[in-house]
């Protein structure tokens, strides 16, 4: 991969190529806090908005719920999936969360991750609608996102933020605060029912040994070291998660549809 291509990759994809299995703003630990509060049972049809590298999948699929079905829009993520997602009723299928072409009220769960934040505000709304629609009555709906406090942010500070990191990681990110989460689940027909926090540590050591395990740890550390260009894209990316470290967190909300 030529130094040029490196340096317009998505950050995650770059985290990703070095070996790093979890991409989420909150860790392994939101994560698991996100899918034991959505109590997926063998009675749910499930659906994940971009299931990414199946890591949370394999979470959720020890639930052994009824169905699983992954909206993947990337075809090459999506075809490595379904080397690992596979059995009765489970499938992935290539589409955007926004449009995932589902029948109306046919699952009883979605959840979503490090995704929304990635979306300009309207299409988060587009994407959250999309939920409401295939859900059931009741149905939950939990995302897993990279968030901003305190709620009454200065907004040129949030700005700053947003620029940063768009600069750094190559993708228009927009985290939110809490309230504007909760807002925008709300405006689409949904009642939050529990919020979950994290530091925003995605690269911090203490976090990414807690995320990877020691070992694949060290397989990191090993092939950052090695790949000159990678590294200084994921220095950046760190300088700037510290540099705004008080203002970023990691949210997850489960919200219900009334």
């Amino acid at each position: 991969m030529s130094n040029k291509k490196l340096d317009t990759k998505q950050g995650h994809w770059i985290l990703a190529k070095m070996g790093k299995k979890v991409l989420r703003p909150g860790g392994k630990e939101l994560t698991l806090q996100l899918i034991e509060n959505l109590n997926i049972s063998a009675n749910d049809d499930i659906v994940e908005f971009a299931p990414g590298l199946g890591f949370t999948a394999s979470i959720a699929l020890r639930n052994n719920p009824k169905s699983y079905v992954g909206v993947e829009l990337n075809e090459e993520a999506a075809s490595i999936l379904r080397k690992t997602i596979k059995g009765t009723n489970r499938k992935i299928v290539v589409g955007n969360a926004s449009a995932s072409t589902l029948p109306d009220g046919s699952v009883d769960k979605v959840y979503g991750e490090a995704m929304l934040t990635m979306q300009a505000d309207h299409r988060k709304s587009e994407i959250i609608k999309e939920a409401s629609r295939i859900l059931k009555k009741g149905g939950l709906y939990g995302i897993h996102e990279l968030g901003l406090s305190p709620n009454d942010i200065d907004p040129s500070t949030k700005s700053k933020i947003q620029r940063s990191l768009a600069e750094v990681i190559k993708v228009n990110a927009r985290p939110l605060t809490e309230n504007e989460w909760k807002t925008l689940l709300e405006k689409e027909g949904f009642k939050v029912t529990h919020v979950f926090k994290n530091p925003m540590h995605l690269l911090e050591p203490k976090r990414v040994i807690d995320d990877e395990g020691f070992f694949r740890t060290l397989k990191i550390m090993f092939n950052v070291m090695m790949h000159p260009k990678a590294r200084k894209r994921i220095f950046a990316m760190r300088k700037v998660f510290k540099q705004y470290n008080k203002e970023m967190n990691a949210v997850a909300l489960i919200a219900q549809k009334l």
